[in-house]
C-alpha cells in the first residue's frame, strides 16, 4: 500500500541512469550523504509522483549520485536569515536583532551534495570564501500573512544547506546578496526529512567541519527567531511560493570569526552535519 514519504532524496540510479526520487530506510542509512561519499551501496523505495504529493511504492533502486532534493526549476528563491543565532550573536559581539536580518540567493545559488562542488569563482579567491552551517527547510505550498499557529503546516521538509560567503564583496556594502548569491553558493542536502520525522526542529545539533576539523557546533534551540515567527515575519504582506528553500541562520565559528581564520580553499573537505538529517559533504573547487 502507497504511503507518504518521510526521508526524501534525489537521485541518479545505477539501473538505469536516470533521475528519480527515492525514499530511504533511516534504520538502514541514518546518514545518506556519507554512506555514498563512503561508495557503500545505497538503496531506495521509488517515489512516484512529485516532491509535493510523491507517495512510496514498493520498486528499488540504487543510488548512483546523489541531487538536491529540488531542482532549480522548483525553487522560487531563497530566502535567508543572518544573525539569527544567540551563540553567534555574542561571538560576533552584535546586539540580538529585534526583527530577523534577512536577505536572498538567487535560485542559481543552489547545490547539492557530493559529489556537488563548492565552487568559489575568480572574484572570491582572495583568501575570504567561507562557509555557514544552517539547519534549511522548504515551503510546501504558497502562502501569505501567515499565523505563528499555522506557519509549521507550510513546511515539506527539513535539510542541510551550507551558506557559502564571499566575504569580501559581501561586505563592501549592507546589501549582502551579491556576496551570498554566486553560482552554487547554497548546496543543500543529502536528504529532506518530513516534519512527521522531525516533531520538533528547535532542539537539533549542527556541526561543521573543515578539513576534518570542528568549527561550527550549536543547537537550533540557540535560534533567535525559531520556524513560526520567521513565516510569520516573512510573509507579512508578502507570498511565499511553494518551493521557496530558507535557510535560518548560522551559529558561532565562521571562518572570518576565528583566530587564526578560516578559509575555503581548492580540494578542502566542507561537511555540515545536523542530528536527525544526517551529513551534506561537498568539495571545495577553484575555479
Amino acid at each position: 500500500m502507497a504511503r507518504p514519504w518521510t526521508h526524501l532524496i534525489r537521485f541518479i540510479a545505477k539501473e538505469d541512469g536516470r533521475i528519480h526520487l527515492g525514499q530511504i530506510n533511516p534504520e538502514k542509512f541514518p546518514d545518506v550523504g556519507l554512506a555514498v561519499f563512503e561508495g557503500k551501496s545505497v538503496d531506495a523505495k521509488v517515489i512516484s509522483g512529485s516532491v509535493y504529493d510523491g507517495v512510496v511504492t514498493d520498486r528499488t533502486l540504487h543510488v548512483a549520485q546523489l541531487l538536491p532534493p529540488v531542482t532549480v526549476e522548483q525553487t522560487p528563491l531563497i530566502r535567508c536569515l543572518g544573525l539569527n543565532y544567540r551563540d553567534h550573536a555574542k561571538e560576533a559581539n552584535m546586539p540580538i536583532p529585534d526583527v530577523p536580518v534577512l536577505f536572498i540567493k538567487p535560485r542559481t545559488s543552489l547545490n547539492g551534495p557530493y559529489p556537488a562542488k563548492i565552487n568559489i569563482p575568480k572574484i572570491a579567491q582572495d583568501d575570504t570564501a567561507d562557509y555557514e552551517a544552517e539547519l534549511t527547510f522548504i515551503l510546501s505550498k504558497d502562502g501569505r500573512d501567515i499565523p505563528e499557529s499555522d506557519a509549521m503546516d507550510y513546511v515539506l521538509g527539513y535539510t542541510c544547506g551550507n551558506d557559502v560567503s564571499a566575504r569580501t564583496q559581501q561586505l563592501k556594502n549592507s546589501q549582502w546578496n551579491f556576496g551570498k548569491g554566486m553560482d552554487g553558493s547554497a548546496p543543500i542536502g543529502p536528504v529532506l526529512v518530513s516534519p512527521k520525522a522531525i516533531p520538533n526542529p528547535h532542539g537539533l545539533n549542527i556541526v561543521a567541519t573543515h578539513n576534518a576539523n570542528t568549527v561550527q557546533e550549536t543547537n537550533t534551540r540557540e535560534m533567535i527567531f525559531n520556524i513560526p515567527k520567521t513565516l510569520a515575519y516573512l510573509s507579512s504582506g508578502t507570498t511565499l511560493e511553494r518551493g521557496t528553500i530558507v535557510m535560518t541562520g548560522t551559529g558561532p565559528g565562521i571562518g572570518m570569526t576565528r583566530n587564526p581564520k578560516v578559509v575555503l580553499r581548492h580540494g578542502d573537505d566542507m561537511r555540515v552535519w545536523i542530528e536527525s538529517i544526517g551529513t551534506l559533504v561537498n568539495e571545495v573547487y577553484y575555479e
